[in-house]
């Protein structure tokens, strides 16, 4: 089951927090994934120390996934999330 920072991503997500804009598109390398968790860690140079990413920003339908070393292309915000710098949003695999 998908539960710890997934639980606290949701929480985070249903709440009345005020949306911040999205960076650009940019391209990274999946450092990291929990799949169990349905979260992980995606570098690009747009992104220093690694954006924090959740499986239902992962474009697609169904079970979605990512393998570390895999190529990605995602949008990011700049926000705290479990230490990271940086939020992954409409993830691509390339």
């Amino acid at each position: 089951s998908r539960t710890g920072h997934a639980a606290a991503f949701s929480e985070q997500h249903c709440g009345t927090a005020s949306p911040t804009a999205l960076g650009p598109n940019t391209t990274g390398t999946v450092r990291s994934w929990n799949g169990e968790e349905g979260w992980g860690v995606l570098d690009s140079d747009a992104t220093p120390g690694g954006a924090w990413a959740f499986y239902s920003e992962i474009v697609g339908t169904g079970f979605r996934d990512l393998v570390p070393g895999q190529t990605v292309e995602f949008q990011y915000e700049r926000v705290s999330q479990d230490g990271y710098d940086y939020r992954a949003n409409n993830i691509r695999v390339r």
